[in-house]
């Protein structure tokens, strides 16, 4: 086979490896970490690109004798030298935490039937602090603004302290949209006081926060030390539909049961969609983890949230059932909130924003470690037939 002098490896992230003719050993590509990738073997054709920009070439039609071998999908994400910093760390992750309490506030607020119990927004009974009296539901509604407001300034400090000692740019933006986030989902928080509650407005301020939770989570995986320093383990995905489509499938299914559960909780709809729903979930879930577990179990970042997330899965099954015996089978009747529906129905909506948010962090991962395999064409040398 006619191979040039050198071949240049690559993968998602840039260079990896220069080759020599005999595929000898490798030699890093200069000022780039070398990345491991299985299945680059010299029986296996190594799945490397000709030496240049790293694109694959033009395509070319299939001709006899041709092999067809996998290289990576180029989704890029430039290599940016970055240095890990332990306080903006571990302010992302208090960010994140941070997060998941206001969600939990304001399913507090929802399943006590106290939403509307301050009726002015953005004071509280004419005051912007002042701490009114704790009557009924006003204590939930009262306290669910008080640490909505802190998170919003959480997200401005994170975003500064993000934009100060940052050097990628994308994740320099991604703080900064962090916060413009917050400040719609404070915006909605508003206006569904402001509207008397409208189901639509009301599960769209529901959506925004735990959107902006994966968003915290984000970011707290992103400036973390093992994303920052350690080299990726990578290994190609040739299967269909792909590991990284599984997620975002999962992804896409979990905000549709989002959206199908706030409607419910609000009164917008019927129990059963969501239910429906569910089923649907717990499939494409399951299949995702599993061929997560089962086929990448040697890659750390990949295996650890998917079992986490198999895990929240069922236990979020069982919340979730618990919460329909009490609100639908059993409370339907109630006067008002009892504790085991408030209970439930909070611990539902909790382990279900970080089902949301691991299974956020476990597309992440597919997409930096598994990335997807696609048919390249190696000519192969031609026989001369008249030689014979």
């Amino acid at each position: 086979m006619n191979v040039p002098a050198a071949l240049e490896c690559t993968d998602k992230f840039g260079p990896l490896a220069t080759f020599d003719k005999h595929y000898g050993a490798a030699t890093p590509a200069t000022n780039v970490a070398s990345r491991s990738i299985s299945g680059t073997a010299p029986s296996d054709k190594i799945t490397c690109l000709r030496s240049g920009l790293g694109r694959p070439p033009h395509p070319a039609a299939l001709e006899t004798g041709d092999t067809l071998i996998p290289v990576p999908k180029g989704n890029i994400l430039t290599s940016i030298p970055a240095t890990y910093n332990r306080a903006h760390h571990a302010f992302a992750v208090f960010v994140a935490c941070a997060t998941l309490v206001v969600i939990t506030a304001g399913a507090l607020v929802t399943s006590n039937d106290a939403g509307l119990s301050v009726p002015d927004w953005p004071t509280s009974f004419g005051y912007l602090v002042k701490a009114p009296h704790f009557v009924g539901g006003v204590r939930y509604e009262w306290s669910h603004r008080m640490v909505a407001g802190t998170l919003v300034s959480l997200t401005l400090a994170i975003a500064i302290f993000t934009l100060w000692v940052e050097k990628r740019r994308w994740l320099r933006w991604l703080a900064v949209a962090a916060f413009g986030t917050v400040i719609a989902q404070a915006t909605l928080g508003g206006m569904t006081v402001l509207f008397f509650q409208p189901p639509w407005l009301s599960t769209a301020h529901a959506t925004v926060a735990q959107t902006f939770f994966c968003i915290a989570v984000a970011i707290a995986l992103f400036t973390g030390r093992k994303w920052v320093e350690e080299v990726p383990r990578v290994e190609l995905d040739s299967r269909r539909p792909t590991l990284f489509t599984l997620t975002l499938l999962s992804i896409f299914v979990l905000y549709v049961q989002l959206i199908l559960g706030g409607m419910f909780r609000h009164h917008g709809m019927s129990w059963w969609p969501h239910v429906l729903n569910a089923l649907i979930v717990s499939f494409v879930l399951a299949w995702t983890a599993i061929r997560a577990i089962s086929v990448y179990s040697n890659i750390n970042a990949v295996r650890q949230p998917a079992i986490v997330m198999l895990a929240l899965l069922i236990a979020q099954l069982c919340l979730g059932f618990t919460a329909f015996l009490t609100r639908v089978a059993w409370g339907r009747n109630a006067v008002q909130p009892e504790l085991p529906m408030v209970a439930s129905t909070v611990a539902h909506v909790a382990v279900g924003a970080l089902l949301l948010a691991t299974t956020v962090v476990l597309a992440i991962q597919v997409w930096r470690h598994v990335p997807a395999a696609l048919a390249e064409r190696v000519p192969q040398p031609q026989r001369d037939v008249s030689a014979a």
